[in-house]
């Protein structure tokens, strides 16, 4: 795998996964508890969903096809997405550590990414990067009301967070190339992204009285990289392409 490979591979699992979880965050459109957190999810799934146009236009100047093809026409074994990110929405408790753990390795994943040799991804970071700051404000101050709440609204999020745990370390599943990608300072590497992501969100999650799970019982799901998906993947891509195979060459 040369360069231009491993930078693709890197691409797609990105916008992947903005796509599928500003989808799945669209469901709790006129949902959400109150209206607020309603038109904020709402909100947040419309910035990731067009996260993912922009990476998939980076894809596309570098011989892939178009973002609305491979959004749209790709199966489940096709798609690059962490496993975390194609649950179901589950109760509002698992949506929110959910939120909370994958926006904040998005955070991070663009930060180091705005000073990316590969210098259209540079720039598409430091486009995204004020958007996806806020998210994770709004992450943190949920999980922080709701983990020091009262007793029933800390058993449900530290629940969603023992049961999200290990699909959440699944994010960092390495790529075929990295070390490409490493050597040439276009990226930092999954580890490393992980490990700043655990100095993150460690004292933040403490400071809401939550827990991470003991560390002997981390086990990363992996598998989302390489197109192995669990059954709730290819529902979602039938319903969100449902419009469009109706007629794939229609000028909209």
């Amino acid at each position: 795998m040369n360069s231009i490979d491993a930078l693709k591979e890197l691409l797609y699992k990105m916008a992947d996964d903005q796509l599928i979880i500003g989808h799945r965050n669209s469901e709790w459109t006129g949902l959400g508890p109150i209206l607020e957190e309603d038109i904020a999810f709402s909100s947040m799934a419309q910035d990731k969903i067009g996260q993912s146009e922009h990476l998939y236009n980076l894809l596309n100047q570098l011989g892939e096809a178009d973002a609305d093809t491979v959004a749209f026409t790709r199966n489940a074994n096709q798609f690059h997405s962490s496993r975390l990110v194609e649950l179901p929405i589950g109760d509002y408790s698992f949506s929110l550590i959910r939120h909370f753990l994958f926006d904040f390795s998005e955070y991070l994943r663009f930060e180091a990414l705005r000073s990316s040799a590969y210098e259209p991804l540079a720039q598409v970071s430091k486009k995204f990067f004020g958007e996806i700051k806020y998210h994770t404000m709004h992450a943190n101050t949920w999980v922080n009301q709701l983990g020091n709440g009262n007793e029933e609204s800390h058993r449900k999020m530290q629940e969603s967070l023992n049961f999200a745990w290990n699909y959440a370390l699944g994010i960092f599943e390495p790529g075929p190339a990295e070390n490409i990608l490493v050597d040439e300072y276009i990226f930092i590497g999954e580890e490393s992204l992980k490990n700043r992501w655990l100095d993150t969100i460690i004292p933040l999650l403490k400071k809401s009285g939550l827990t991470i799970p003991s560390e002997d019982t981390w086990k990363p799901i992996y598998g989302g990289r390489t197109g192995v998906h669990t059954e709730n993947l290819q529902p979602l891509l039938e319903e969100m392409t449902e419009v469009y195979s109706i007629d794939p060459s229609a000028d909209w």
